[in-house]
Parts: C-alpha cells; sequence; structure tokens
C-alpha cells in the first residue's frame, strides 16, 4: 500500500468489515470520515475519545501532534479533557529532542486547559524519525454531540479560515532553504507562521452554539477528501463552487512551485460544516473573529460535483495526500 492514508475501499473490505463486537454504551464508533468515539458514561454527559498520529513531519511534531487530536474531539462539539501519548523515537534520537517534544505538547495542552494523563515512550529501531500518537478524551453534554454523519440534503456547506495551511506551513519549514531560492524571507516566514491558525476549538464552539448539523476537521486528503468523507458518512450528495473555497496566496504559490494541488493538501486548522443556515453559521463565526465562507450545499443522491464557473466534474474518493509527493 502507499504511504498515507488507507484507501477507503480497503478500510471498507479489511477493517471495518472485521468488526462485528458491539457494544451498548458505544453511541458513535468506527466509521468513514468519523474522527472520534463516543461513550456514554453517565444520564447526561458523553465521553469523546479520538486517536491520531503524526508521521508526515519531525518538525514541531509536539505541538502538531496535540493539536490535530483537540482538533478531532472539537469537531465532535466535545470539550477535550486530557491526552494520553506514545512516542516512539529512533536510536539516533538526543533526550534534549524528547524535552523539547515534551515542551511543545505541554504548551498546547496548557494553552488549551488540557491535561497530559500518561503514555507511553519507546525508542526503536521501527522507526527512523519520531512517531507520535495521541489519544484524546473530551466530554460533552447529553444532545450536543456532533457527528461527521450529520449532514441532510438542503444544508449549506461552511469551511471555515483556508484550505492547505497545515500543509503550506509545514512545507515552508521543511523546504525552506529550497524555496528560498524562489520566495522573499518574509513570504515564507508568513507561510510558517500559518501554523498559528491551525486550532479549530474556536469555530466548533461558536458552530456548536449556532446549531450546526456536522463538522469535519479537514486533515489528511484535502478538502476534496474532506468533503468525500463527509458526503460519504452522511449518505448525501454535494454540489460545490470551487471559486468560494478559501485558499491563501501563499498556498496557491508553494503549491505551483511543488506542482501539487491545494485542494488535496493536508489541512488541518480548516473546519467543514453543514448547517440548516450557512449565512447564520458564518456571521456567528465573524463575531468569534473566524473567517469563512458558504461554498455549496448538500444535495440528495450520491453525486458529488465540482463547479468551476461553467465546468463541472465530479469529486473523486480521496487518495494520497499531496504532502507526501513532496516530502
Amino acid at each position: 500500500m502507499k504511504t498515507g492514508k488507507v484507501p477507503e475501499n480497503v478500510l471498507k473490505r479489511s477493517v471495518f468489515k472485521q468488526l462485528h463486537t458491539k457494544r451498548p454504551e458505544v453511541l458513535l464508533g468506527a466509521g468513514v470520515g468519523e474522527d472520534c468515539a463516543a461513550i456514554r458514561l453517565a444520564p447526561d454527559e458523553i465521553f469523546v475519545l479520538s486517536t491520531d498520529p503524526i508521521t508526515g513531519t519531525a518538525k514541531d511534531i509536539g505541538s502538531l501532534s496535540i493539536q490535530v487530536t483537540l482538533n478531532d474531539l472539537a469537531s465532535a462539539g466535545a470539550e477535550p479533557v486530557g491526552v494520553l501519548l506514545s512516542i516512539l523515537l529512533p536510536e539516533r534520537a538526543k533526550e534534549s529532542e524528547l524535552k523539547l517534544m515534551m515542551e511543545q505538547m505541554e504548551t498546547a495542552c496548557a494553552r488549551a486547559r488540557v491535561q497530559i494523563m500518561g503514555g507511553h515512550t519507546e525508542v526503536t529501531r521501527a522507526v527512523t524519525q519520531p512517531v507520535v500518537t495521541v489519544c484524546g478524551v473530551g466530554k460533552v453534554k447529553e444532545g450536543r454531540l456532533v457527528s461527521t454523519a450529520g449532514a441532510k440534503p438542503g444544508m449549506d456547506i461552511v469551511v471555515s479560515k483556508w484550505i492547505g495551511i497545515e500543509g503550506t506551513s509545514i512545507l515552508a519549514k521543511e523546504k525552506e532553504e529550497e524555496l528560498t531560492k524562489r520566495f522573499p524571507k518574509n513570504f515564507l516566514e508568513t507561510a510558517k507562521g500559518f501554523d498559528r491558525y491551525l486550532s479549530v476549538l474556536p469555530e466548533a464552539a461558536a458552530a456548536v452554539l449556532s446549531g450546526v448539523g456536522a463538522m469535519h476537521d479537514v486533515t489528511e486528503g484535502g478538502i476534496f477528501g474532506a468533503l468525500w468523507e463527509l458526503a460519504e458518512a452522511s449518505g448525501i450528495g454535494l454540489e460545490i463552487d470551487l471559486k468560494k473555497i478559501p485558499v491563501r496566496q501563499e498556498t496557491i504559490e508553494i503549491c505551483e512551485f511543488f506542482g501539487i494541488n491545494p485542494y488535496k493538501l493536508i489541512s488541518s486548522g480548516c473546519m467543514l460544516m453543514a448547517s440548516e443556515d450557512g449565512n447564520r453559521l458564518v456571521r456567528a463565526l465573524e463575531k468569534a473573529k473566524i473567517p469563512s465562507a458558504v461554498i455549496g450545499k448538500a444535495t440528495e443522491g450520491n453525486d458529488r460535483i465540482l463547479y468551476q464557473g461553467e465546468e463541472q466534474r465530479f469529486l473523486e474518493p480521496p487518495k494520497t495526500d499531496e504532502l507526501y509527493l513532496v516530502i
């Protein structure tokens, strides 16, 4: 299999079909596009769980690993409570590198008032660079759990901030020497600084209060992958206007430099949402100082159509993230 996410057909055939044991406590389990699991532990409160590895970059891996998992919890409408860590280090790793990683993690957790509750740290020959897996635990009140599968025909499709900002920041840091030959320093500093936008906790909180129907953090596979996963999980079609999808000029130019597609580039920090009233949601996000845009509609059936002016084409299932074509 190729590097990146396991293809959807493999996921369905070799993963989901092997899962047979069910428990009445589990309210939200494994499924295409679902970022979290949810378990009922009290009459009015639901615990929400999520786990994610970071393998595409070694720089800022501590901060990024925490933020990705907190974003997954936020996409379910949950308040993050704590995390468990699994850290695998190559034999060449230094203690100072581990310390820096933990400092990054603690800083990210402190910012969100989340406790590092435990985990496992190991040096192994099985990896050539640090691999971090984070299991996040959050909580949400009964009736406020949000699922990727909650989109209904007729709902507006909304995205927050901009697509590709995570991938742009990673590329600007990992490939800085190469990019310096084309772009000025201030351009690259701006691109590297996109990592300050990676949290979707503020927009998730505002969206839940606005009555959002579905949320999905845009990660591997980019906005195209997230749109497919939202549609697949919800059993809907889509009509999406490509010209309305917000993207930064820095992302466009760096993607052009490497010959990759910004719509298929890893995009943590961008939340995909479905709402009965997309304009109302955009206004609510604007009050929270979060830019967003209505980019299309959920429709009946299974047709997932991308429009660009008078041209149209069908959305395809997600493939390997464009980041892996460069790094």
